[in-house]
């Protein structure tokens, strides 16, 4: 059975977060999209973060354990994701952690890669620090198994080429998991995760996207040229299973962002609504407003509880592919309703730039795409919903 109570210490966390969303995220986001450009590195949202002492990106399941309990780490993974998504989801994405990298360091580090990579860069909160997860390529984005970057072995290193696009903190990052395959004609059994560190010589950025949303998140394509990296930098010996078990992961969590913005738009159509129509709305346009909000904000709660129980399950330590698919299938969707919605009861108001709900559409779009688009996880949920094998 899910817990779906919120202790004093979930709560603690939501409202520390809530504080510090509306001090400094939604600030810094709207700051962001006015300028067109992702945050900078020095950006006085990052320090004010790494006070907290709360290290987002950490989606491992892991954390500290309630009485005759189980792990809570994965649920206030959720809750925290759901929480800053709603005053930023841009400027959520931008601050300094290990990012999506944790998920994979966490499943397949030594503890001498983890106290490496995990622990050292981000130990002194005055000096911000990024992780990277470099998988996306231009010809392997919903196929991950198409990836083209090789690893050859050079004695006790190896060789890494290859490129990839669309990395969340990539030109930022201290260190990026890299994938890459070790032989081609071993399909997915050739995958292995690297770890490519800022510097290396002929690792860097190509560029860093423009992109109609989520403008405060640095989104850069990478390139290895002949990078020779260490045998310590190899992580584990699972490449493609490892890239699958990130993203059971990581989607609760991306889904719960999803929600965020989806409340974050709903909550204005609702104030506006209010205002407009008062406790007896008359005309049949105004009901039917009405009556969409409240579809949306049942959808918005269903969401969020499918994120809850795929959550759940990763702190139970029971596979969660199911429920981490339910739920990133159904929350964008649901997210993408509330805002346009949202736009229809404030009408010309909700396309105004200043407005934040059309800023909310905007970002939201990107979640029915990455970290699995919605299409190829509904094959993903079929497959296993009906006991078909997998491709």
């Amino acid at each position: 059975m899910i817990d779906a109570t919120l202790d004093a210490g979930l709560l603690n966390v939501r409202d520390l977060l809530r504080a510090f969303g509306q001090r400094y995220l939604r600030p810094a986001g709207l700051e962001a999209d006015r300028s067109g450009e992702p945050l900078p590195v020095d950006h006085v949202l990052f320090r004010e973060f790494a006070q907290l002492g709360f290290k987002f990106g950490m989606m491992d399941g892991k954390g500290d354990a309630p009485a005759n309990g189980p792990r809570r780490g994965a649920r206030t993974g959720v809750i925290a994701a759901e929480e800053l998504a709603f005053w930023d989801q841009g400027a959520c994405m931008s601050l300094p952690g290990p990012g999506l990298g944790g998920a994979p360091m966490a499943l397949l580090a030594t503890p001498e890669q983890k106290q490496r990579y995990l622990k050292a860069p981000f130990a002194d909160a005055s000096k911000p620090a990024w992780g990277a997860y470099a998988l996306t390529e231009p010809g392997a984005g919903s196929d991950v198994a198409a990836i083209r970057s090789t690893a050859r072995r050079d004695g006790d290193d190896w060789i890494v080429n290859g490129e990839k696009m669309f990395i969340t903190n990539g030109a930022r990052a201290s260190w990026v998991v890299w994938f890459a395959t070790v032989d081609p004609a071993q399909g997915r059994a050739g995958h292995r995760a690297f770890v490519i560190e800022r510097g290396m010589p002929g690792y860097g950025a190509t560029r860093v996207e423009k992109k109609m949303g989520l403008t405060a998140s640095e989104t850069a394509g990478l390139v290895c040229e002949d990078v020779r990296v260490p045998a310590a930098n190899v992580l584990g010996n699972g490449g493609f299973k490892a890239a699958m078990a990130t993203f059971d992961l990581t989607r609760p969590m991306v889904a719960a962002m999803a929600v965020g913005i989806g409340r974050c738009a709903w909550e204005r159509a609702r104030d506006a609504a209010r205002e407009a129509f008062g406790g007896r709305p008359r005309a049949t346009r105004e009901v039917l407003l009405l009556d969409r909000l409240a579809r949306a904000r049942r959808r918005l709660d269903a969401a969020r509880l499918l994120c809850w129980r795929a959550a759940w399950k990763i702190d139970l330590g029971e596979p969660n592919t199911v429920e981490a698919s339910m739920a990133k299938i159904y929350a964008p969707r649901a997210a993408l309703e509330a805002c346009t919605i949202a736009i229809d009861v404030l009408g010309l108001a909700g396309i105004a730039h200043d407005g934040l709900v059309e800023k909310c559409l905007r970002d939201v779009k990107i979640f029915d795409i990455f970290e699995g688009t919605g299409e190829v996880q509904r094959i993903v949920l079929a497959r296993r919903l009906l006991d078909y094998p997998a491709a």
